[in-house]
């Protein structure tokens, strides 16, 4: 038998012991009146040695026990951090610290009551004189040293690596940060928060393979959204001129550092605006999240320090290319492009038109460059279906994509409110679909709708929450931001 299994069932013994003294090993609540942080806090300034008088009761996991024979210490963590609980006779009755010997073990979650000291060493401690078992742990914690080291068990079973690593915990209290930063931002510049449908019949808003699933109430496939752009422009439609969404979004597609099929993106559409508002506005909410969450523009990356403040330098898709590539798109036919497509050996996402060969080149020779932040703009029409095409150029689109640290973190531009042309460019994309290519997308007949009922000039931003939590905090990975990322076995 596996040692974890001899744990196991040597812990379920003392719960079967338990139950013959009528104790629950499993309690329905407890009134904690303190916290380890907030006790750490209000007692800091305790001398080395000192008892007090001051109580305090407080519960959490144990995570240590060391047992020195006349006294024990008890190193117990709650949601704040860890405090030391020492049993000691005679404030500890002699009673409470045998069945703490008998019956509690690491992992299990108690209830202390006793008085506040600080050690000779300097460590504050409760000095208890009550114990409540809370929660029996049947299974053993990792060693602290020797387990959880297997980066993809750590994110499979996230439960022990926050109890094993409480920093990680602080990865997930900034994202909320930035979260929150972004929503008092937009509230207090009038945009109301909505929610749309993730569940849809139709999937829409960008250009990826959706995850499919049957309605059996009402015998339809339906998709999980990819995302949520086209019911927020029916929102405008309908008369609302400045919202925004926290949007979980679903794409069935790759797995890497920068993608997990699900994902949050925020999205935000602002009546009577064009996407060179939208520049503004999209550096405008990374500063200000940046300056409430860390207090400065700068934040280190991976080992380079990256400066989100405004301006950020900006870029037109033919000038990167020529840039970096060497290579002048407009000067460059569809014959002589698809050749050094072709010898560059470069894959194209879905079919070949122009405009997937230069974005194939943006991937290929430009996005390696933009380690600050970069705006990338007006994008190949043929790549941008629902932007509206460059006032005065119709080879592009009003489109732009905010990149940093290499990797793009949204997509953006002046939406395209004319029904007709939108229906003309969706009957390329449905032709697409039909070639091949599996992230075209669809002809939404009920939006077509909504457009000839009339929308005002918008414009369309979005920003990718866990790529720039990613940043923010110094993480190599998007499994490291997001608390339960899709993995491999996953059961």
């Amino acid at each position: 038998m596996a040692r974890g299994q001899e744990i196991k069932k040597e812990r379920i013994k003392k719960i079967e012991e338990l139950k013959k003294k009528n104790i629950e090993a499993y309690g329905y609540s407890y009134e904690k009146k303190d916290s380890a942080n907030d006790l750490q806090q209000k007692h800091k300034k305790l001398k080395n040695g000192q008892i007090t008088k001051d109580k305090a009761k407080i519960a959490g996991r144990v995570m240590i026990v060391r047992d020195m024979g006349k006294i024990n210490f008890i190193r117990l963590q709650d949601s704040t951090g860890n405090i030391q609980i020492i049993l000691q006779q005679p404030t500890t009755p002699g009673k409470i610290i045998d069945f703490f010997k008998k019956y509690i073990d690491t992992g299990d979650f108690i209830g202390i009551e006793g008085n506040i000291i600080k050690t000779k060493r300097g460590e504050l401690s409760i000095l208890a004189n009550k114990i409540t078992l809370l929660s029996k742990a049947l299974l053993p914690l990792p060693e602290k040293w020797h387990g959880l080291k297997d980066k993809e068990e750590r994110y499979r079973k996230r439960y022990l690596d926050l109890i094993m690593k409480p920093e990680v915990k602080d990865v997930f209290l900034t994202r909320e940060k930035i979260i929150d930063s972004i929503r008092e931002f937009m509230k207090k510049r009038g945009y109301i928060e909505v929610q749309t449908p993730i569940l849809q019949p139709i999937y829409g808003g960008g250009s990826a393979r959706p995850f499919m699933s049957k309605l059996n109430a009402l015998d339809m496939d339906i998709y999980m959204r990819i995302a949520n752009e086209l019911y927020l422009k029916r929102l405008i439609v309908g008369g609302f001129e400045k919202i925004f969404e926290f949007s979980i979004d679903f794409r069935n597609e790759g797995i890497d550092k920068s993608h997990n099929p699900e994902f949050l993106l925020f999205e935000a559409m602002t009546a009577y605006d064009d996407y060179y508002a939208g520049m503004r506005l999209v550096e405008e909410i990374t500063e200000n999240a940046l300056k409430k969450v860390k207090g400065t523009t700068k934040v280190k990356y991976q080992g380079k320090i990256i400066d989100f403040k405004r301006p950020w330098k900006r870029i037109r898709v033919r000038e990167a290319i020529k840039k970096y590539a060497d290579i002048d798109i407009e000067k460059t036919n569809d014959a002589k492009l698809r050749s050094i497509i072709t010898k560059k050996g470069i894959k194209l996402k879905g079919v070949y038109n122009r405009g997937n060969a230069i974005i194939a080149l943006i991937e290929e020779f430009c996005e390696k460059h933009f380690v600050q932040p970069t705006i990338l703009y007006d994008y190949p029409i043929e790549t941008s279906p629902l932007a509206k095409q460059k006032r005065d150029d119709s080879r592009y689109a009003e489109r732009f994509e905010q990149y940093v640290n290499c990797f793009e973190t949204g997509n953006n531009y002046s939406e395209l409110n004319d029904p007709r042309l939108l229906t003309e460019n969706w009957k390329k994309q449905e032709d697409a679909l039909r070639k091949g290519d599996e992230e075209a997308q669809r002809m939404d007949k009920d939006f077509i709708n909504a457009l000839e009922v009339g929308m005002p000039p918008t414009c369309g931003i979005g920003i990718g929450i866990d790529r720039l939590v990613m940043i923010l905090t110094d993480q190599p990975s998007i499994r490291d931001v997001i608390l339960f990322p899709f993995m491999r076995g996953n059961k």
